[in-house]
Formats: C-alpha cells, structure tokens, sequence
C-alpha cells in the first residue's frame, strides 16, 4: 500500500487537473510499445505497429492509452484505495489477458517522460516523486490479483 501525504496528493490532482487523456494517453501507451517492443505481443489486433510512427500514429493505440489513463483519473478521485479501484481491472489483466506486471511499472516509466515533456517546468523533481509513488500503487494494485 502507498500512502500518499496531503501534499503528493495535491501535487497529482494539480497536475491531473489539466492532463488531454486522449493525447498523453496515446503518447504514453505508445512510449510503452516503441520502448519496450515485446509488449507489443498483447496489442496483436491493433493492426500497423511495424514502426515508431506506425505505433505513435495508430488510432487503436491512442484509444486504448486513453482508456488507461482514463481510468488512473478515476484512481486519482480514490488516491487512498488504489487497491478497490484496480480490483476489476487487476483480475482482468491477470486472468484473461495474462499481461507481466512488471508491464505496469514501465508503463509508469514512460507516463513520467510523457508528463515531464508535456508539462516542463511544472513538472518539478517534487510533483515527479509524488507520481512515482502513485504509479508505483498503480502498479501494485493492478499485480495485487496475480497468483
């Protein structure tokens, strides 16, 4: 479990507060793919992925990162139970689509590239901790239904 202080947690919501889903969503997911080309092995329905611009350009892509960071916006609404929140979504990606869960940690990895390049200055070395440590709850709620 993550404990996040008043102040991480306002840091998150400053920052989420202003987050275009749709685009860091796509930028995140796709980071993911280019980065960490095996992880490509769960997207085989999303067509065109034999390049970075085939990944970073494909609308299946930017969809599905939208609907992931979609749904760490609704944990950021329930930052004390991470856990609950990702219950569903843990068994889903355990039982059904046999995702590593060492590929929610990189996917936390490059959500911070993706945040850092898109807010910059605002994205200080305090607001990247306090990320860290909620991605690492992320991270950890969604492996919490592994066996």
């Amino acid at each position: 479990m993550v404990h996040l202080t008043c102040e991480e947690k306002a840091f998150i919501n400053s920052i989420w507060g202003h987050v275009n889903v749709e685009e860091l969503g796509g930028e995140a997911l796709g980071r993911l793919l280019v980065v960490y080309p095996w992880t490509q092995r769960f997207f085989d329905s999303f067509g065109n992925m034999s390049s970075p611009c085939a990944i970073m350009n494909n609308p299946k892509v930017k969809a599905h990162g939208k609907k992931v960071l979609s749904s760490l916006g609704d944990a950021t609404k329930n930052l004390d139970d991470l856990k609950s929140n990702f219950a569903h979504l843990s068994e889903l990606h355990c039982d059904k689509l046999h995702v590593d869960p060492e590929n929610f940690k990189l996917l936390g990895n490059v959500l911070m590239v993706a945040l850092s390049k898109t807010f910059g200055k605002e994205f200080t070395p305090e607001v990247q901790a306090a990320f860290q440590k909620l991605m690492s709850g992320v991270a950890n709620a969604l492996a919490s239904k592994y066996h």
